[in-house]
């Protein structure tokens, strides 16, 4: 029996990416929108009230794997969560926050114009989910690496598919997604671009996962664990400042 041309074309394929070729053409034909057919997410505020949203689940992923870079004279933003649970030999912590009055801040400051921090004050910088807010981020790299001190690590992340934070955009602005082509392109305009590492996580259900909602807690860890660069949910940066 001659064979079309579609399966033609994939007959040289190895078999185990000719089968998944099969089964995307025929899931083409056979789209069943089922649940996925309502204008509006299964559950509000990433799902974070029913479980771990997914992009936190990738941030945690990415601390651990780095963990051995939070120590000494620690800054994070916003809180002190992530030096509390992978931070080690942290010999002071100080929050940063662009409220003075928020609760437990030792810094008010903007980010993208803090001449108020000494240079070189820190070995360790945690910034989760918050440069995409700053307009200027270019600056507020260039800042980030003036108060890293020499040989000091900025650990970053970042969105890359995600709904609108609809709180911050209320109170401060929700202005960016980067790819990790931009992020690199964005952080080698302050360190070494030899010194730059940037990973990405995410898969297309991660990523429809954390659109609707739905949490971590209900996904299978090979589900979680598989990457496809074109899914790029976080987008994680590792930076470092030349000695």
């Amino acid at each position: 029996m001659p064979m079309d041309a579609d399966c033609e074309a994939h007959v040289s394929l190895p078999f185990d990416r000719y089968t998944r070729a099969i089964g995307r053409r025929i899931r083409s034909r056979l789209i069943l929108f089922g649940t996925l057919r309502h204008t509006e997410p299964v559950l509000l505020a990433f799902g974070a009230g029913s479980g771990t949203p997914v992009d936190r689940h990738y941030i945690d992923q990415f601390l651990v794997d780095n963990a051995d870079a939070i120590s000494g004279r620690a800054l994070e933003v916003g809180g002190s969560d992530y030096l509390d649970r992978f931070g080690h030999d942290i010999s002071s912590i100080d929050i940063l926050h662009r409220d003075a009055d928020a609760p437990g801040a030792t810094i008010a400051a903007d980010l993208a114009s803090c001449p108020h921090i000494p240079s070189g004050s820190f070995d360790c910088i945690v910034l989760t989910q918050t440069l995409h807010y700053v307009f200027d981020m270019k600056a507020a790299l260039s800042e980030l690496h003036r108060i890293l001190a020499p040989g000091g690590t900025v650990l970053c992340t970042v969105p890359g598919i995600s709904p609108v934070s609809r709180y911050d955009m209320d109170r401060w602005g929700d202005r960016w997604r980067l790819t990790s082509l931009s992020a690199q392109e964005l952080f080698s305009t302050a360190f070494v671009p030899e010194d730059i590492i940037v990973k990405t996580y995410g898969n297309v259900l991660a990523a429809l996962c954390f659109i609707e909602g739905i949490p971590a807690d209900r996904l299978r860890q090979h589900e979680l664990d598989a990457h496809d660069d074109d899914y790029q949910l976080i987008v994680a940066i590792r930076a470092k400042k030349s000695q």
